[in-house]
């Protein structure tokens, strides 16, 4: 039986040929090496964080706070990090995390896509954003049998909140990930000091331009009047939501919503309350406040406080042993956002596969090495806070 830890024999074959993976099996070289192949206004977009980037950096380490005892003579020669979510069994609980400028890391301006084939390639879902230069229908199809999950800014106007949320439906998207702390953006001095912010420019507003009550509201085509459908988005962009908004969301949509930015346990509580499917560990990767708590940190708390409602986590995964942890500490899946991302930009649809099968891998491996043949047998074994 196959496992995901075969991959690095798969590598270490290709080398006894003379032939080196094409893009780092590390993160650390991985960041090296998209640094120096991303265009600087892309690269400060993806590599921002706010304010003094603290939270964006804690995010990351606080990771080696945290620890796993490994158990001897298990027997782990098999091992099954399968999951169910929403009914559908994944070989894994890894999944992509929503990043609105996913499409212009690709070098074609179609990174959209080139990740939508990532993910079909592996077999990780791909949580596909409202920001891209594909449409979400165009998305949609090169994950083939892999479902996706749409992640939505809701707009300030209904109905084209309720447009966007139909498409996704329509096109097969299996759950709808609202994100809640996005309504106006962090103070992120990277794109200040560069006077960059993409979407300003025009890019990754495909969703938007082709939506018909978008074009309703703008009057007229967006191509022809780029300006004018630019400042039209920015003023529909995104609203505070509040609990109450819940019952609107359940009135216009079948697919699973998903409520993304949960930090605190009484938030936990109340989104269980008002009927979320699931509860999304976020602080949007240190992107939107500094306010200096890593999201894993932050974790153990929300998972206690959702009960049986399943919790899914991102916001500092750079490897598979970070996503064991998550999952010791709780979590029912794991976002990978930042490193499929600087793989695309390396290479393509191949570069982000090969990402995430290297994070696939160590789980994998590191499950075995440490007596844990299920994730079950992880989330009984848990993670232990260390020592300052």
């Amino acid at each position: 039986m196959p496992h995901f830890g075969d991959y690095q024999n798969e590598i270490y074959g290709a080398g006894l040929r003379g032939v080196l993976p094409k893009v780092p099996v590390d993160y650390a070289t991985l960041v090296q090496r998209a640094t120096a192949a991303m265009p600087p206004h892309v690269l400060n977009y993806v590599q921002g964080g706010c304010g003094d980037e603290w939270t964006q950096d804690q995010n990351a380490a606080a990771f080696h706070h945290w620890g796993m005892v490994p158990r001897m003579m298990v027997g782990t020669t098999s091992r099954d990090l399968s999951t169910e979510i929403f009914g559908h069994t994944y070989h894994s609980p890894l999944f992509m995390s929503p990043i609105g400028v996913t499409g212009i890391c690709g070098q074609d301006q179609h990174g959209d896509i080139a990740a939508a084939k990532a993910s079909a390639m592996t077999g990780v879902p791909m949580t596909v954003s409202t920001l891209g230069n594909d449409t979400l229908e165009e998305v949609a199809t090169p994950l083939g049998d892999t479902p996706g999950f749409f992640q939505l800014y809701t707009p300030r106007d209904r109905d084209l909140a309720e447009s966007l949320i139909r498409r996704a439906e329509a096109a097969g998207y299996r759950a709808l990930v609202v994100t809640l702390d996005t309504w106006v953006t962090g103070w992120r001095p990277r794109d200040l000091n560069a006077g960059n912010f993409p979407q300003l420019r025009g890019h990754v507003l495909t969703n938007y331009f082709v939506d018909p009550v978008f074009r309703k509201l703008l009057g007229k085509d967006p191509a022809q009047a780029l300006p004018e459908a630019v400042m039209l988005w920015g003023s529909l962009f995104a609203r505070p939501l509040t609990w109450d908004d819940m019952a609107w969301f359940k009135s216009v949509t079948k697919m699973p919503i998903v409520l993304k930015g949960i930090c605190h346990p009484e938030d936990a509580r109340k989104a269980v309350d008002v009927g979320a499917d699931a509860i999304f560990c976020s602080n949007h990767g240190g992107r939107q406040a500094n306010g200096g708590i890593a999201a894993i940190d932050m974790l153990p708390g929300v998972v206690e406080a959702a009960g049986d409602v399943p919790v899914w986590f991102d916001s500092g995964i750079r490897s598979g042993s970070d996503v064991i942890k998550a999952l010791a500490m709780g979590a029912r899946a794991v976002g990978v956002g930042r490193p499929f991302v600087y793989g695309l930009a390396l290479d393509g649809a191949d570069g982000a596969a090969h990402v995430l099968k290297c994070i696939l891998a160590e789980a994998d491996l590191m499950m075995a090495v440490n007596g844990m043949p299920t994730l079950d047998h992880v989330r009984a074994a848990g993670a232990t806070r260390l020592s300052a």
